[in-house]
């Protein structure tokens, strides 16, 4: 089973959360076209309903299902479950609070080492441990938990600059392991006055800083999501011209006034890599991105978001009006070439 119906774990951009409780939106979640889908069987599902949400997930996955699982804490009483159910189906993981390699350690034990995982970070623990946690086996990708990282350092997980070091040291610690760039956290703002803004800003700062996808909590989220971390055309034009004037990277050339060596050359290809599998990833036809992705409503925004009872909802917010998904415009290509 490939890590997601359309793209690989690793390069996946726009990552949707649906409740494990809701079998019913598995297959929408699907069909609205994200790179990745992940069952939340942790925040999202009470405590009272977490047995019958694991086995909905597992009757799902055994049907043909495809996505990404989050399972409950390690220590938590249904971590052990969630786990033997999503290795019997050979699924990725999303491990939440993230901080012990011990942990990660022990999931590729009981796997076999066939279990792919997206550690997520939520804790001040797990930001330091974060070098640790990227050559963890089975680790493919790290995320941001950047809600109850917030809760717990006592901050807006809007503000950007107070969670600056907790994200850039994701970012620097999966570089230095060779691993694929960080997963950022949830834009919890849905609201139709503010909450595309947040997304594109938000979306625009975690590009800026290496991330590239970021996890959504509603299918209108997806289109600004992809765009935001797909390279635009300016930058792949620039890429191209940069390849073409210095096809194998050992040339020392001038391209627009600026001088051209290895590291650009680098920067150039990892653009064009990124761009092909964008292009590859498939994007939802009308008819099954109709109901899906628009807003119709209150109502409709917050059953998709709600944490069903949880008493963890915060990284849930429930929707208080339809959102509008809003396209992102692009930094220029030199800003993001260099």
């Amino acid at each position: 089973m490939s890590d997601s119906p359309n793209v690989p774990l690793s390069a996946a951009r726009s990552l949707l959360f649906v409740p494990g409780s809701r079998a019913d939106r598995f297959d929408k979640a699907v069909a609205a076209g994200p790179d990745a889908v992940v069952i939340d069987l942790e925040d999202a599902v009470a405590p009272q309903d977490k047995a019958a949400a694991r086995a909905g997930v597992d009757a799902w996955l055994a049907a043909g299902g495809r996505a990404v699982v989050r399972v409950n804490g390690a220590g938590t009483e249904w971590f052990e479950d969630d786990l033997a159910m999503a290795a019997a189906h050979g699924v990725p993981l999303v491990l939440p609070k993230a901080e012990d390699p011990a942990v990660l350690s022990l999931i590729a034990e009981r796997t076999g080492g066939a279990a792919r995982v997206v550690a997520l970070v939520e804790t001040a623990a797990g930001v330091e441990n974060a070098p640790q946690l990227c050559r963890a086996p089975g680790v493919v990708r790290l995320a941001l938990g950047n809600v109850d990282l917030a809760a717990q350092l006592g901050v807006d997980p809007a503000d950007q600059q107070a969670l600056l070091y907790c994200r850039s040291r994701l970012v620097l610690s999966s570089a230095s392991a060779a691993l694929a760039a960080p997963v950022d956290g949830v834009t919890t703002d849905l609201t139709e006055e503010t909450g595309a803004a947040a997304l594109a800003d938000g979306v625009a700062h975690a590009r800026r800083l290496g991330f590239t996808g970021k996890f959504c909590l509603h299918p209108r989220q997806i289109a600004a999501v992809r765009a935001g971390f797909t390279p635009s055309a300016r930058e792949r034009e620039w890429a191209r011209r940069i390849v073409a004037a210095a096809p194998t990277g050992t040339e020392l050339v001038v391209v627009d006034g600026e001088m051209v060596d290895r590291p650009v050359w680098e920067r150039a290809r990892r653009i064009l890599a990124s761009a092909q599998a964008s292009g590859s990833a498939q994007a939802p036809n009308s008819a099954q991105a109709s109901g899906r992705a628009q807003a119709s409503g209150s109502a409709q925004a917050s059953g998709w978001a709600q944490a069903s009872g949880s008493a963890q909802a915060s990284g849930w917010a429930q929707a208080s009006g339809s959102a509008q998904v809003g396209t992102l415009s692009a930094p220029s290509a030199a800003a993001q070439a260099r």
